[in-house]
Order: structure tokens, then C-alpha cells, then sequence
């Protein structure tokens, strides 16, 4: 075990060594492989790490979050996001239910710099469990409800806030489970739909090609259960069919792939085929 990297996860413990600990892993985090395994296994770590999360807990209503506390407390984040990316600690992560923690961040709307990176760090956490395939995450993820907190910042965060919050329910959406769940109702359906069709319109005024990859791949997703299929025939944005909005696409041959499939399979067979053929090609996809 790497001894510098032992020594700062020591000094996590002691209240008076905790923030310059915090920040040099964070840091360095990247040079230590079993860093995950070394926090998640070394007495009162975790607990340190947790503590750092509540003490923020006051600041959130009414906001009065500082840059240095969201500085601290998304160093300690960043930490977590290891435990949670690492094989031999995902599991254990889940099983502690840890990812609850983070729900209250995402449940803030201040738009100030602090809250938006305290979000993002967060959700950044979320991101990096459904990055795996796992069926279990993606059971723990809807029955702690993380769909509603995920839509609230599709809504309301930064456009990279935006992006990670689409990529994960882009994921829960890719397992049979996730769609299931959220095609099991109208009202859950129309929320997700709501949103992504929220956010087409958002970006036809500020365009992101990385967020519309994102959005496009939701629908396509949806575009599997048959009875959500049959409501996008009438709920689909009509600027997912309007060459102009997605000319921005043309060098992007998967999602072009993705959007012509989607508009074939509800309906708009011509308008597919017209994105398929878009300049840029179709090879390589």
C-alpha cells in the first residue's frame, strides 16, 4: 500500500488534518488504484466523510452554502465517487445505502456557483454507479426515487449538470427494469417526456450536441415499450424532425443512427431516412 496515500487517509480521522487531506486526495486520487478499498476498510473513514456531508445539511435551506464549504464538502464527494467506482466497493457502497446522503443536493434549486457544483459532484457520484451495468443499482437508484430528483435538475441545472442528470436516466432506462418502471404509468411516462421535450426546445436556443445525444438515446430507449412508443407518436418535439435543429448532428453517425431509428419507429419513416442520409455519411456507424 502506497505510504503517502495511507498517511492522508489517517489524517481524515483527525478533524484538524481532515480538510488538507480531503483536498490533497482528491487531488491525487487518481494516482492511488486501491485508494476505494483503503477508505471504504480503514476505521471511521467513511463516518468522517459523512460527517462532512451532514455539516452542510443547515446551509442548504435557506442557501447560504459558501464556495470554501462547497470546495470542502465536494472534495469529500469526489472521494466517494472512488468507493463507488471500484469493484470491490460498489456493492458495499450500495448496500449502505450511502447515495442517500447526496439526495438532499440534488433536491436544492439555488442557481449560485456553490450549489451548482455541489450538484454536479453529486450527481457526478450517481454516475459513476450506473456506469456498470448492474441491475441492482438500477433497483436501489428507483426505489430511493432518484428519477424525480434528476428530471428537477434536467430542468433547472447547468448545461453540464444537465448532461450527467440525462446520462443517468439514460442508463436506468437502457435496463429492462428502469423502462418498465417508467413506462408503468402515464404519469411517469409524461414526466420523463415532459422534460426531454423541455429540454429540445431549451436547446434550440442554446445548442449542445453532447446534451442532445443524451436526450435523443432517452427516446429511442422509450421508444421500445410499445405503449410509449404509441405516445411519442404524438409527443415527439417536431424539432427532432426539422433539418435545421439537427444539421448539428451531421458528423455525429451514431446519434444521427439513433434519431433516424427513433423517427422510423413512431412513425416519420421519411423523416428518418432524410437524417440518415444527412452529409457526413452513414458508414462507420
Amino acid at each position: 500500500m502506497d505510504p503517502q496515500m495511507e498517511h492522508l487517509v489517517l489524517e481524515l480521522s483527525d478533524p484538524s488534518t481532515r480538510e488538507n487531506a480531503l483536498l490533497d486526495l482528491s487531488k491525487k486520487r487518481e494516482s492511488f488504484p486501491e485508494l476505494a478499498p483503503c477508505l471504504w476498510h480503514s476505521f471511521g473513514t467513511i463516518s468522517a466523510l459523512l460527517q462532512e456531508i451532514i455539516a452542510i445539511y443547515p446551509m442548504l435551506s435557506p442557501p447560504t452554502l459558501t464556495a470554501h464549504a462547497s470546495n470542502r464538502v465536494c472534495n469529500a464527494l469526489a472521494l466517494l465517487q472512488c468507493v463507488a467506482s471500484h469493484p470491490d466497493t460498489r456493492q458495499l457502497f450500495l448496500q449502505a445505502h450511502i447515495p442517500l446522503y447526496l439526495y438532499p443536493f440534488l433536491n436544492t434549486v439555488s442557481k449560485t456557483r456553490p450549489f451548482e457544483y455541489l450538484r454536479l459532484t453529486s450527481l457526478g457520484v450517481i454516475g459513476a454507479l450506473v456506469k456498470v451495468d448492474d441491475t441492482d443499482v438500477i433497483n436501489f437508484l428507483l426505489s430511493t426515487e432518484i428519477i424525480p430528483l434528476c428530471l428537477r435538475t434536467m430542468e433547472m441545472g447547468s448545461e453540464l449538470s444537465k448532461t450527467v442528470a440525462t446520462f443517468i436516466v439514460q442508463k436506468i432506462l437502457l435496463d429492462d427494469v428502469g423502462l418498465n418502471y417508467i413506462c408503468a404509468t402515464a404519469e411517469r411516462f409524461f414526466a420523463v417526456g415532459a422534460v426531454l421535450g423541455g429540454m429540445v426546445q431549451m436547446l434550440a436556443e442554446q445548442p449542445s450536441v453532447r446534451l442532445l445525444k443524451h436526450i435523443i438515446r432517452c427516446y429511442l430507449r422509450l421508444s421500445d415499450n410499445p405503449r410509449a412508443r404509441e405516445a411519442l407518436r404524438q409527443c415527439l418535439p417536431d424539432l427532432l424532425r426539422d433539418p435545421n435543429f439537427t444539421a448539428c448532428l451531421k458528423d455525429d453517425v451514431t446519434t444521427r443512427r439513433w434519431l433516424a431509428q427513433l423517427l422510423i419507429n413512431v412513425g416519420h419513416a421519411s423523416a428518418g431516412a432524410q437524417v440518415a442520409q444527412m452529409q457526413g455519411g452513414t458508414n462507420n456507424a
